[in-house]
């Protein structure tokens, strides 16, 4: 949207500063009108019809900015709203941002600061029930769920604060590619983005992770390391899993978060760091706090700004959606599918994932290989309802002993009356193919680790080398493996 489009509403009881804001605006094409204050601002807006933007200041008498704010939530919801004050606080912000104002500014601004504000935004799309995909991150957010559109709306504003984020929500909903959001969508966007599992690394290991260490600090430092707060300056850290932090570690961290300066392991003085922090958690972090397994001065720290992702069985109109595009995302890594039959959406909608989207996404690429290049249909979605390895159970070969023989062939001849052994066997060998052979990649498909593959290979003697020129049980590779395909919401 240009200037020339945008119709904006300044809203100050002070006539110089409306004034001046309105003249401003004006030269550099934007349609201005001034109200000198919040009632007269929601009289121009009901009676002349909406505005693209409303800019108020906070303190006005009678009707404030909140409670302008408030207000045209309701009658004019797609108003984009930025507040103005002397008086601000990051506290002030983040309530902001909550309550749908899409920026915060500090008085005295410049016009060149307030413009650029309008013409960024104004280039952003933002999402709707209509539309599934929230453009202009790294890797798209799919959705149509009007939960998940809104938590995307409130971190689209804390985005632009430095506000500490905490994001709950169970495994595999996607709470690092919400924390990815944040920073592309910040002023840090330009800056380091580094990620640290809490749960991955024994206390000892993840301080020495976290804050680094010096030379000679203990046996086998033999140079000095810098921890991911350093990693991160000017940029932004993610936190991942907080909640397993030990309780020990969590004191240095509070410390680190008030301070902003990190001690290294061995160090004489403490180093400055300017980050911005996201942590996310699957546990019930109030229940820990009150367990005593987690600190509550640190619990607040981090909660300045809360946010809870959907599970995906409350997103059912996500399901499809998301299924289709991990179908097609497969034709494109690997070999063509065939769509989605109705039986298969239909057994997708009923499966309560407890997984996310983390475990629909290893269903569909299971689903793909069983189908053979053909439809995906409700008996190639074995893991929904048999084996966890991914192949077909009892029940899946009992009910397709009642289909025609045509209607019951999945992966390569998959028959009824076939043992999982030789169906699991079958399924790995076609896999490894698909891959050209690569342990890691063929891992990653079936949804097991590499030692886990190793070991089956073993066991069907269909052990042979790693085509991709690396030693599959490596560590690094398991991790590789066991870490999901996506993080796609």
């Amino acid at each position: 949207m240009s200037p020339e489009e945008s119709n904006v509403l300044v809203v100050d009881d002070e006539r110089e500063m409306g004034l001046a804001l309105r003249e401003s605006l004006s030269r550099e094409g934007f349609h201005v009108d001034w109200a000198k204050n919040g009632q007269e601002a929601l009289n121009r807006v009901k009676q002349e019809g909406p505005y693209q933007w409303v800019i108020s200041d906070l303190r006005m008498p009678e009707v404030d900015g909140w409670s302008l704010l408030e207000s045209l939530r309701q009658i004019s919801p797609a108003t984009r709203v930025i507040l103005m004050t002397a008086f601000g606080t990051v506290p002030q912000a983040v309530d902001a941002m909550r309550m749908g104002a899409v920026d915060f500014v500090m008085k005295p601004f410049s016009p060149e600061e307030l413009r650029k504000k309008l013409t960024a935004s104004a280039g952003k799309r933002m999402p709707d029930a209509g539309r599934p995909v929230w453009e202009g991150v790294s890797r798209p957010i799919l959705t149509k769920d009007a939960g998940l559109i809104g938590v995307l709306k409130m971190l689209d504003g804390v985005a632009r604060t430095p506000a500490t984020i905490l994001i709950e929500g169970e495994s595999g909903t996607g709470k690092e590619l919400l924390a990815r959001y944040v920073h592309e969508r910040s002023p840090r966007v330009h800056r380091p983005f580094v990620a640290v599992n809490c749960a991955a690394l024994p206390e000892s290991l993840l301080e020495s992770e976290l804050f680094g260490y010096e030379k000679g600090a203990f046996s086998g430092a033999v140079a000095r390391k810098i921890g991911k707060f350093e990693m991160a300056h000017t940029g932004t850290l993610l936190l991942d899993e907080i909640g397993e932090m030990d309780l020990a570690l969590q004191a240095k961290l509070l410390r680190v978060i008030q301070e902003r300066e990190v001690d290294r392991v061995g160090g004489a003085s403490p180093v400055p760091v300017d980050i911005r922090i996201v942590a996310t958690t699957n546990r019930n972090m109030k229940e820990m706090v009150k367990a005593g397994q987690f600190r509550e001065d640190l619990y607040y720290r981090l909660r300045v700004f809360p946010v809870r992702v959907p599970s995906l069985r409350q997103r059912p109109a996500d399901i499809a959606l998301l299924a289709n595009h991990f179908r097609e995302k497969f034709c494109i890594d690997h070999v063509e599918v065939g769509e989605l039959t109705g039986d298969a959406i239909e057994c997708l909608r009923s499966a309560p994932f407890p997984g996310n989207v983390r475990e629909l996404e290893n269903v569909i690429i299971q689903a793909a290989f069983l189908s053979g290049g053909g439809p995906i249909r409700s008996e190639h979605l074995a893991s929904l309802k048999g084996e966890d390895s991914g192949v077909f159970g009892p029940s899946d070969l009992c009910d397709a002993e009642e289909r025609k023989p045509e209607e019951s062939r999945g992966l390569n001849g998959v028959r009824p009356g076939q043992s999982v052994w030789e169906v699991e066997r079958e399924l790995i060998r076609v896999t490894l193919e698909a891959c050209a052979q690569n342990r890691t990649q063929a891992a990653k498909l079936l949804g097991i680790s590499v030692r886990t593959l190793r070991n089956k290979l073993n066991e069907y003697g269909m052990g042979s080398p790693d085509m991709s020129g690396t030693e599959a049980s490596s560590e690094e590779g398991e991790k590789i493996a066991g870490s999901g395909l996506s993080k796609t919401l």
